[in-house]
């Protein structure tokens, strides 16, 4: 009874049940992944006869020992079957044999060696993965506290892709302020040197080209897909943080809207998807399940309260993109219609304004001074259409199939210096205006499109114009809570009145004896200068320039003035140049 007890452990298997495990582990490595990016392993080759295959144990109890043969055959090479058992365990794919049933089926069988694996063969991939490319750049930003100078450079890699006419497309925060750009294709060791050919601010999106002809062989452009549906199945292509080879992540379509977009700030029409897009993701293409291009991804929600939220440039705003740089050589922008609307969804408000039951629309706050619009419509007409396109009481507009959209997105759709149909109401009678389209002109810049800050410098006062990127290098990114309310306020509400306007503002003083008193007056707005208004910054240094009174007075905000003798200020500001190491009073920008 003893000799037929069975040990603790595992009842160990038949054959047939170890060569039914064998067979569903080959299942599983033959089949990797499924979709549009599916990777196929072909099986190792095996040994004509059939043998007793042993997978690995992974179960409780001790793994069965084997025992040595005691009489091995003498000047017998390793066999085939040791040299792939080898290969495949290190790829995971299948258990190896013991060393009892390989030595019997060496004695009794022939072994069939393998060829060597392939990887070009093996690795089938869909062609727009291929135009997936590593964008490797060099970024020295401006230094806005001292503007006669550069930040520290510093580099950063994101994603982009190849389309047709030997251009490659990525995000413009990924290359701006740049002082190179190389580009690395999948597999390839070299870095091609790239050419900036455009950057869209506004849009976030920038167009690249390479000189050398070996980058563009053996590679097939991407082809733009239609506009997805929510719920489509997307797929982002990148190469982001954790690795350097590239990543696929995929999600869905869950939503379609005009977004903010975070650098050029603006709103055009995003897609949010929940796909994860992680930092180095941005300028990498988001594919369709037919192997298009959908999109570019370019930002994500970081919350605490939300998850998997990712945003994506869609292909209407990638295609006017495109063609605004085709039509006019470069960048023009989006065109904005240039005015400030209230809704009107009360309905004494419609009554009011004199709208019938059946009429909709808009009412207008304001006009920028600099836009066209100012010259045909007034504050407190009804904008009832746009283009033919009827907009409703809460500013939407209908797009597709029971989806409504923002009427922005209509005048998005236009170009720089197209024209279009508004119809509005106004004293109870419809008129109808053709209207010139132009870009927006902002009293505080969201950008400075690559251009160095302008300053001036008089007796140790640095002046400057704010703009969106100045107020982040001095407040940090919340500027929008620790910047001065004045400031902040002209930046959210103020309009400039004509096209060159500027808001100049002291920077900082640069301590001398000549400014004794005034050392403590930092981001303050300049009004005037013995007693005319600053218009701009250049104004502002030609007037002080050109100064033959005895003081110079500038009037600041909160009525702070600032009285220094002409002469005296004019012969100390070299000195103070030279102590800070300073080349020049003013930009180049002021010069001519």
């Amino acid at each position: 009874m003893g000799e037929n007890k069975r040990k603790r452990g595992r009842k160990p298997k038949t054959p047939a049940e170890e060569n039914k495990d064998f067979l569903y582990t080959t299942a599983k490595a033959n089949d990797v992944a499924s979709g549009p990016f599916s990777v196929t392993v072909p099986a190792t080759e095996t040994t004509a006869e059939p043998k007793d295959l042993s997978p690995s144990r992974r179960g409780r109890g001790r793994p069965r020992k084997v025992k040595k043969n005691k009489n091995p055959r003498p000047n017998i090479a390793a066999s085939p079957e040791r040299r792939g058992s080898r290969h495949t365990e290190q790829n995971g794919d299948f258990a190896h044999p013991t060393s009892a049933t390989t030595t019997m089926a060496a004695i009794t069988t022939t072994a069939v060696v393998s060829e060597p694996v392939s990887w070009e063969t093996v690795v089938k991939v869909v062609p727009s993965m291929d135009a997936v490319v590593k964008v490797f750049c060099v970024h020295t930003e401006p230094n806005f506290s001292l503007m006669w100078q550069r930040k520290r450079q510093y580099s950063s890699s994101s994603s982009g892709f190849i389309i047709g006419g030997r251009r490659v497309l990525t995000n413009a925060h990924s290359v701006e302020h740049h002082t190179q750009v190389k580009l690395k294709k999948r597999g390839s060791d070299t870095k091609y040197l790239a050419t900036v050919l455009a950057i869209g601010t506004e849009c976030d999106i920038a167009m690249l080209t390479v000189s050398d002809d070996e980058f563009w062989e053996g590679v097939s452009p991407v082809e733009f897909g239609d506009l997805p549906a929510l719920q489509d199945a997307v797929t982002v292509v990148g190469y982001p943080i954790g690795g350097d080879t590239i990543s696929v992540t995929s999600g869905v379509v869950s939503r379609m809207e005009i977004l903010s977009y975070v650098h050029g700030s603006t709103e055009l029409l995003g897609l949010q998807i929940d796909a994860a897009i992680n930092s180095g993701n941005s300028g990498g293409p988001a594919i369709n399940d037919r192997g298009k291009c959908v999109g570019i991804a370019f930002q994500s929600l970081k919350h605490e309260y939300v998850e998997n939220i990712g945003y994506v440039i869609p292909t209407p705003v990638i295609m006017h993109f495109i063609k605004d740089y085709e039509k006019n050589g470069a960048y023009t922008g989006f065109p904005i219609l240039g005015v400030e609307w209230q809704k009107i969804e009360n309905p004494d408000l419609r009554m009011a304004m004199g709208m019938r039951p059946d009429q909709k629309g808009v009412r207008i706050r304001r006009i920028e001074p600099t836009a066209p619009e100012s010259q045909v419509l007034n504050p407190s007409d009804v904008i009832l259409s746009f283009d033919g396109v009827n907009i409703a009481n809460d500013g939407t507009v209908p797009f597709r199939h029971g989806e409504r959209i923002g009427f922005s997105y209509l005048v998005s759709q236009k170009y720089t210096g197209d024209y279009a149909l508004v119809k509005v109401l106004r004293d109870s009678e419809v008129l109808e205006f053709n209207i010139r389209l132009a870009a927006h002109k902002r009293l505080i810049p969201a950008h400075i499109k690559g251009r160095p800050p302008s300053y001036f410098i008089i007796a140790g006062l640095v002046f400057t114009t704010v703009s969106v990127p100045y107020l982040r290098s001095e407040y940090g990114k919340d500027y929008e809570f620790d910047a001065p309310v004045k400031l902040l306020d002209k930046h959210l509400h103020a309009m400039a009145e004509s096209v060159d306007e500027q808001l100049v503002v002291v920077s900082q003083v640069l301590v001398a004896d000549i400014n004794i008193g005034y050392e403590d007056i930092v981001n303050t707005q300049v009004l005037a200068f013995n007693g005319k208004p600053v218009k701009n910054l250049k104004s502002l240094a030609c007037m002080v320039e050109s100064c033959d009174d005895e003081y110079l007075k500038f009037e600041l905000e909160y009525q702070q003035i600032v009285v220094l003798h002409t002469k005296t200020a004019k012969s100390t500001t070299l000195d103070i140049l030279t102590t800070h190491c300073i080349p020049s009073a003013m930009s180049e920008d002021l010069k001519t």
